[in-house]
């Protein structure tokens, strides 16, 4: 847990932060619970739900741009906690604590509320960042030269591709000879993940796809995932160029003695980047990554349930797009200085943003909680009982006559609901960092 000042103004203000990507990580998780809870899964506009299969709709952006945000904020994170003299060893240690806890909440809210082991979904979006956090959080402890880290993603990439597209599926068959490429069950990430579930189920009695014959957060597609916070790692390192030359050094302690010293000689050479200059920098990564994603779409088509190479280049784009948007609007015109209008426009975004992982535990509890509750309702179509949240939706939001409106003003009233703990915890400045 850690205190710190609960205003715009202090939490720009402090070393290694860029106040844009607190308020990016707020806006994604809001509309992570907004997509995630519609009223009516059967009445949703269709940028609120996710691809079918191939395809891109504005809900598939969702998760990778949490991810892309998780891979820049352990820049900041180690840079922080090295000035503060930790130990490479006690950076490990806790990355490895904070990995464990973030996959421990995503059993515990799988299992809620009645904890059926042999029920649970080890695959799930708290898992995937998890594994990723750990990955990339280890390699950047390692290293932080970018030329690095986008050769390990672009690796990464490339190999998810070959495997995808020319090793054969054990009793289907080659992809694009025996069997279409992608196709849903017959793809060699969904063939690993039905085995991986079969292994869990023999030896430890538990576990299930979320789809039954695939996971969309399964093992092989973990792989270009760890990409996807690799480019955010990136960014990160791109926008500490332009924090405050006092705060240049401090991630070099962490370093072995030749390493750091490299990098404080390539630094003598440079000076400290303006704001102008790394706006333009995340523009060019954005047309660049958009370009990429949708020119490879055409042979390794964009997918977000199989997190495809094209896919988390479109992505990345997108998430580059929002944030080169946020930073400019707020690091490099700082419009929340000059406008009051626009500093309370900021404010509900950095709340959801300081929590985030608190604020989507939270939706999947309620829900959860709520689901429990039935009662017997006449407007019911089948005329069984409905959940609590269901009579909610029925009778105050609906009123017997479902739409893609009404279903989306539950989803915006559940996201304010969700904001409430939030709330409470800025305003006692309690930050949980699990």
């Amino acid at each position: 847990m850690v205190v710190m000042p609960a205003n715009l103004s202090a939490t720009h203000a402090a070393p290694n932060r860029i106040l844009s990507v607190d308020i990016l990580r707020g806006l994604t998780i809001a509309l992570m619970i907004l997509v995630n809870d519609p009223g009516d899964g059967r009445h949703t506009y269709a940028q609120l739900e996710h691809a079918q299969w191939s395809g891109l709709t504005l809900t598939d952006l969702v998760f990778p741009t949490f991810l892309f945000l998780v891979g820049a904020s352990i820049i900041f994170s180690l840079a922080n906690r090295v000035a503060r003299g930790e130990s490479r060893a006690a950076l490990a240690r806790n990355i490895v604590r904070r990995a464990f806890t973030i996959l421990l909440i995503d059993w515990l809210i799988a299992l809620f509320p009645f904890f059926h082991v042999t029920q649970l979904r080890i695959y799930g979006v708290l898992t995937r960042i998890a594994i990723c956090y750990l990955i990339v959080g280890l390699l950047c402890l390692v290293t932080r030269r970018a030329a690095v880290l986008l050769s390990l993603a672009i690796t990464l990439l490339v190999s998810y591709w070959i495997l995808m597209r020319f090793v054969p599926v054990p009793g289907f068959g080659v992809p694009t000879h025996d069997i279409p490429l992608l196709d849903p069950d017959r793809n060699l990430a969904a063939y690993i993940d039905r085995g991986f579930n079969a292994f869990t189920q023999s030896v430890f009695h538990t576990g299930h796809l979320y789809e039954v014959t695939r996971d969309p957060e399964g093992l092989l597609s973990t792989l270009p995932s760890i990409a996807t916070a690799l480019f955010g790692a990136l960014a990160g390192l791109w926008l500490r160029r332009s924090t405050a030359v006092q705060h240049q050094g401090s991630l070099d302690l962490a370093l072995p003695a030749n390493e750091a010293k490299r990098e404080a000689l390539g630094r003598t050479e440079q000076a400290v980047q303006t704001p102008g200059r790394t706006l333009a920098g995340l523009v060019t990564a954005c047309a660049l990554c958009l370009i990429l994603g949708f020119a490879w779409d055409a042979a390794f088509p964009i997918n977000k349930k199989l997190w495809t190479s094209s896919y988390v280049f479109a992505a990345a784009g997108f998430s580059l797009l929002g944030l080169s948007v946020c930073y400019g609007l707020i690091d490099t015109l700082r419009l929340e200085r000059r406008s009051k209008i626009f500093r309370a426009a900021l404010w509900p975004w950095l709340v959801f943003g300081s929590n985030a992982i608190t604020a989507y535990a939270v939706s999947e509890l309620l829900i959860e909680a709520g689901g429990l509750l039935h009662f017997s309702d006449a407007s019911a179509i089948d005329g069984r009982p409905v959940s609590l949240w269901g009579w909610i939706y029925q009778h105050i939001f609906a009123h017997g006559h479902s739409t893609s409106n009404t279903s989306l003003a539950f989803a915006l009233s559940y996201v304010a609901i969700c904001f409430l703990p939030n709330l409470l915890l800025w305003r006692k400045r309690i930050f949980l960092k699990v």
